[in-house]
C-alpha cells in the first residue's frame, strides 16, 4: 500500500529524500542511509512540539516504510527555501564582479524574524540543548582532549535558558511563500539559549563552502555578501529582542566545537571552524 502512495520526487537534502505522497496534498521524508528509523521518530516528536505550539511550520502526521525506507508524512509545504531564493537572484544577476549593496539578498531579516518566534516558545518535552552540545563536543575529533576541556568550561559558565531553538537556521531549512515564512527539519530543536541558534547562523554564513560547481554568480554573490547578511540578522534579531552581537559571542566557540561534529559539512569548513574555536581560546581573546 505504501509504494503506491509514493509519487514523484520533489527535493533532496544531505539526511533525506521528499517525495509527493498520496492524493491529500501531502509529501514523506524519506531517510537516506545516513538517517535511521530512530532518528525519524524522534524528528516527528520534535515536529507535534513545534505544531503543538502554533509555530509554522508543516503538520507532521506519522511514521511510514516506503521504498524499503523509513519515512515522516507531513503536509506540502508551498514556497521556496531562502536558498533556493538566494541563487535564482544571483543567477538573474549580470555576471562579473559583485557588490553587498542594501539589499537583503539572503533574507537574512526574514530568519532573525522566524527565530524570534521560534524563540518566543518553550516546552519541556523538548531535548536538553546544554546535553546535545555537551555530547557533540565531546565526540569531535578534531580539537584536543585539552581544548573540548576549555570549550566546555566555557560553556558551563553560560547561563542557563529554557527557550525553544531550532538547532539548524540555515537558508535552506526557511519556506517564504504567499503565507509567510514556514520553517522545516526539526530534527536538532531544543529546550535552552537562543544565543545558539544565533552563533550557529552567524559561523554558518561565516564558513559555509558552497557545493562544488556552483555557478559562478551564485558563488560571487555570497561571497560578496556573507558579513552584510550577519550584520543584517543581528541587528533585526537585536531590533526584535534586545539580544545582539555581545550576548552572542559567549556562544562562538561552543558552538564553532560542536559543528565539527557534523556529517554534512566539509573539510574545508572544518578547517575553518578550527581556527575559529582555537583563536577564541586564545589567553585575552
Amino acid at each position: 500500500m505504501s509504494e503506491q502512495l509514493l509519487g514523484a520526487k520533489l527535493a533532496e537534502g544531505a539526511c533525506a529524500e521528499i517525495y509527493a505522497w498520496g492524493a491529500n496534498d501531502q509529501v514523506v521524508k524519506l531517510a537516506k542511509p545516513n538517517t535511521n528509523r530512530f532518528a525519524l521518530e524522534r524528528e516527528l516528536r520534535l515536529c507535534h512540539i513545534a505544531w503543538r505550539l502554533g509555530l509554522p511550520v508543516p503538520q507532521p502526521y506519522e511514521l511510514v516504510q516506503a521504498d524499503g525506507r523509513p519515512g515522516i508524512v507531513f503536509a506540502r509545504a508551498s514556497g521556496e527555501t531562502l536558498l533556493q531564493r538566494f541563487v535564482a537572484a544571483a543567477l538573474s544577476l549580470t555576471p562579473g564582479p559583485v557588490a553587498a549593496g542594501d539589499r537583503d539578498h539572503l533574507n537574512a531579516r526574514t530568519t532573525a524574524q522566524a527565530l524570534q518566534l521560534i524563540h518566543d516558545k518553550s516546552s519541556d518535552a523538548m531535548p536538553d540543548q546544554r546535553v546535545s552540545l555537551e555530547r557533540d563536543i565531546r565526540r569531535t575529533i578534531h580539537l584536543t582532549d585539552r581544548e573540548k576541556d576549555a570549550v566546555m568550561s566555557r560553556l558551563a559558565a553560560l547561563p542557563r535558558k529554557r527557550q525553544l531553538c531550532h538547532g539548524d537556521p540555515n537558508p535552506g531549512n526557511f519556506l517564504l511563500g504567499a503565507g509567510g515564512v514556514i520553517v522545516i527539519d526539526w530534527n536538532n530543536a531544543t529546550l535552552g539559549n537562543p544565543e545558539a541558534d544565533l552563533a550557529e547562523y552567524v559561523l554558518m554564513i561565516r564558513h559555509a563552502r558552497l557545493p562544488q560547481g556552483s555557478p559562478a554568480q551564485v558563488v560571487s554573490l555570497f561571497e560578496a555578501t556573507r558579513d552584510h547578511s550577519i550584520r543584517l540578522f543581528i541587528t533585526e534579531y537585536q531590533r526584535l529582542t534586545g539580544i545582539g552581537a555581545a550576548e552572542i559571542e559567549p556562544w562562538m566557540a561552543p558552538i564553532a566545537a560542536r559543528k565539527l561534529a557534523a556529517d554534512a559539512i566539509g573539510d574545508d569548513e572544518k578547517d575553518a571552524l578550527v581556527a575559529e574555536v582555537r583563536q577564541r581560546l586564545q589567553p585575552g581573546y
